[in-house]
């Protein structure tokens, strides 16, 4: 699909990766909506571009619904909004695991859901899903975070079947470790095991590639985080016992008390 003046709805804008995101976007001629939580921060992002925005807090359940309304004629989701979700479960309060399931799980699927029904209709549109690799491999200290990438690609590889004939294709794009911006850059840890880190320009990248070629899948990470997280996935009884040896226990949770108050 051409993204050269079709009509672009990408949220979790005003994050690091979010304004690697909108660019990349802009440079291919897409007409941007930009959403966010923070208004400011969306307007700054939004001004240089020219793109429109509409603020909507993705854990709130009527924002969700009021910003589908809002970009009824969206050509191409990308439903990039996510939070870090790190930590023990036992750690998190009800309301924090609500608002994890929320923002990185339901808001998606919801956007999905009810965007996918003009596109079909009009018989052309794509739905570009973020996720991480954190979605094929469990690590401790991840479980809820886990919990939603992993419903996340399997919603993803689902629905792209569902919607197969009518002209609305569905991607799944899961980076690694992203460095200079985003999530993991934010906490200023190292990635465990010495494993090499892409830029956010190679996910905007891959977003792009997922929407060009209409692609199932893009995992964008190195050689080795790649192959490590499919083994992972097949084997993960194996996957924990070479966890355990490797001793990540110190880098997690260096990497889970810095994201402690973005929950």
């Amino acid at each position: 699909m051409d993204l050269s003046g079709s009509n672009v709805l990408l949220t979790g804008a005003t994050g690091g990766i979010g304004a690697a995101l909108a660019a990349r976007l802009a440079a291919q001629g897409a007409r941007l909506t930009l959403s966010g939580r923070r208004e400011e921060a969306l307007a700054a992002a939004a001004g240089g571009i020219g793109a429109r925005t509409v603020v909507a807090d993705l854990a709130v359940r009527s924002d969700v619904v009021m910003l589908a309304e809002a970009c009824a004629e969206t050509d191409v989701l990308v439903a990039n909004a996510a939070l870090p979700a790190s930590g023990d479960l036992l750690d998190y309060s009800e309301e924090q695991l609500d608002r994890a399931l929320d923002v990185n799980l339901r808001a998606p699927v919801l956007l999905a859901r009810l965007l996918a029904a003009p596109m079909t209709a009009r018989g052309r549109g794509h739905i570009v899903l973020v996720g991480s690799l954190s979605g094929k491999a469990a690590t401790g200290s991840t479980s809820l975070y886990n919990a939603t990438k992993f419903g996340l690609r399997g919603f993803a590889l689902a629905l792209r079947q569902e919607l197969r004939g009518t002209g609305v294709g569905v991607s799944l794009v899961q980076p690694g470790f992203v460095r200079d911006a985003g999530m993991f850059a934010a906490t200023g840890a190292t990635p465990p095991g010495g494993i090499r880190t892409v830029t956010p320009r190679q996910v905007a990248d891959g977003v792009v590639r997922a929407v060009r070629h209409d692609r199932c899948e893009v995992n964008v990470a190195p050689l080795e985080l790649r192959l490590l997280s499919a083994v992972a996935g097949q084997f993960p009884g194996f996957a924990e016992r070479i966890q355990a040896r490797a001793g990540l226990d110190a880098p997690v949770r260096r990497i889970v008390e810095a994201q402690r108050t973005h929950r």
